[in-house]
């Protein structure tokens, strides 16, 4: 998690922005638009400025955290925006429930995984986090608190999901969770030495597991490029509910070092013995406790800090299916030719799942996942150069994971985002819709 309370994952940013409480955020957005605006705030997890508002201000929605209701036989959640994950877990796991759709850490709020619409290891299957979302409560400045869902006021709805908190303050949301037998998983690795084998593989992998994520080993060149392994899993049959309690980080990053800590060298040696414990591994179904499996960043605490004191970018892209190919070993010969490293390289398989949201980033194709730290002006011109692998073939830029992004990148993935627009409340912004979606409508 962030160190700063009121700063974004990626650090790239100083924190100065000023927060309010849930209460005076939503007294003062009632008074009319302002120019400097509000922005909703949960806990900063989304990697660039679109949890960013540095003109104007927060309002912390962290502070309300309730879960207001559970049914143990129908698994239909109501709870209050600002409650975590790992606390939903904690309530509904006991009872043979869980998180339909989970990111890559359960620290996240609520209201933050609706407003981003994220996904996991399980699109194939599940589709996004919003798909599983029966109704929401949101303020408006304009109208005031409003009931919202598929059924009603259907387009407002389906603008919340992924509107990255824009269209309405979030106040509670109605989510329907899994049934499982276990929350631990069994899983099966599968090693592969090109991209090209790993999307052989991929979809077969998709229609046997509930969930599929690849892990690749971004330094490896020539005939050794795109290796990795595919970490394929299912929900044990059996096997205790009842070890849902909230966890905590076992180990902790204690200060920020004056240096970038996952360098070249220490990622060589990383994802050597990374590849080597997991092909240790391989073949065999083994039993993995859902925290290693979902979360296994969350047990070190503040590790973004490992990156040095500029902070990090993340570029996420999703491609087509038929470009995906081509645009794959383009976006990793781009990482290389620039020297860069990236610690988490994570590539999976969207299925062909209709968008929840009304700009998601989710689509039918392959998301590729990168991160390097922030060096400046060689980091932001690789950034633009995958940014430009990525719509050549047809793709989107995640928003959420975003901190540069041109105002055309972004019309480019995100074609219906005027309509957005047209629904954003008047009293909220971000500093990435400003750099994005209002530039965009100031051109006309």
């Amino acid at each position: 998690m962030a160190s700063d309370p009121y700063q974004s994952f990626g650090r790239i940013k100083p924190d100065k922005r000023r927060a309010v409480s849930p209460e005076e955020g939503l007294a003062r957005i009632g008074d009319g638009p302002l120019a400097d605006g509000f922005l909703p705030f949960g806990k900063g997890l989304s990697y660039g400025d679109s949890c960013h508002n540095d003109a104007g201000q927060l309002i912390d929605m962290g502070q309300a955290d309730r879960i207001l209701s559970f049914d143990t036989q129908t698994g239909l959640l109501d709870a209050e925006a600002g409650v975590d994950l790992q606390a939903i877990i904690a309530q509904c796991g006991p009872h043979g429930w869980f998180l339909p759709v989970t990111p890559g850490t359960r620290f996240v709020t609520l209201g933050g995984a609706i407003a981003n619409d994220v996904h996991g290891k399980n699109h194939h299957r599940r589709g996004t986090f919003g798909a599983h979302v029966e109704s929401l409560t949101i303020a408006r400045s304009d109208s005031g608190i409003r009931e919202i869902s598929a059924r009603k006021e259907a387009e407002l709805f389906h603008a919340t999901i992924g509107g990255m908190g824009l269209t309405g303050v979030i106040l509670s949301a109605r989510l329907r969770m899994m049934p499982v037998r276990s929350l631990d998983v069994v899983q099966t690795i599968t090693p592969f030495d090109t991209i090209g084998d790993y999307l052989a593989m991929a979809e077969e992998a998709d229609a046997k597991n509930e969930y599929a994520v690849a892990w690749i080993d971004q330094l490896a060149s020539g005939a050794k490029q795109g290796r990795g392994v595919l970490l394929a899993a299912n929900h044990a049959e059996s096997g205790s509910k009842g070890d849902a309690a909230p966890g905590h980080a076992r180990l902790s990053v204690p200060f920020q070092p004056p240096i970038n800590v996952l360098n070249r060298p220490f990622l060589k040696l990383f994802n050597g013995a990374y590849r080597f414990s997991q092909i240790r591994k391989a073949g065999a179904p083994i039993r993995t406790s859902w925290q290693s499996y979902f979360y296994p960043l969350d047990s070190v605490r503040n590790w973004n800090r490992l990156y040095g004191p500029k902070g990090l970018y993340q570029h996420q892209s999703v491609v087509p299916y038929e470009t995906a190919v081509d645009a794959l070993p383009a976006l990793l010969d781009a990482a290389q030719k620039e020297q860069a490293g990236s610690f988490l390289t994570v590539l999976k398989r969207f299925g062909e799942m209709g968008r929840a949201g009304l700009i998601g980033f989710a689509r039918p194709g392959y998301t590729l996942t990168l991160d390097f730290p922030n060096q400046g002006e060689r980091t932001r011109r690789l950034m633009n150069r995958l940014d430009a692998i990525t719509v050549a073939a047809g793709g989107a830029v995640n928003p959420y994971k975003d901190a540069r992004m041109s105002p055309r990148t972004f019309k480019a993935g995100f074609p219906d985002w005027a309509k957005l627009e047209a629904v954003r409340d008047p009293c909220l912004i971000s500093d990435y819709w400003r750099r994005t979606a209002i530039v965009l409508k100031q051109d006309g």
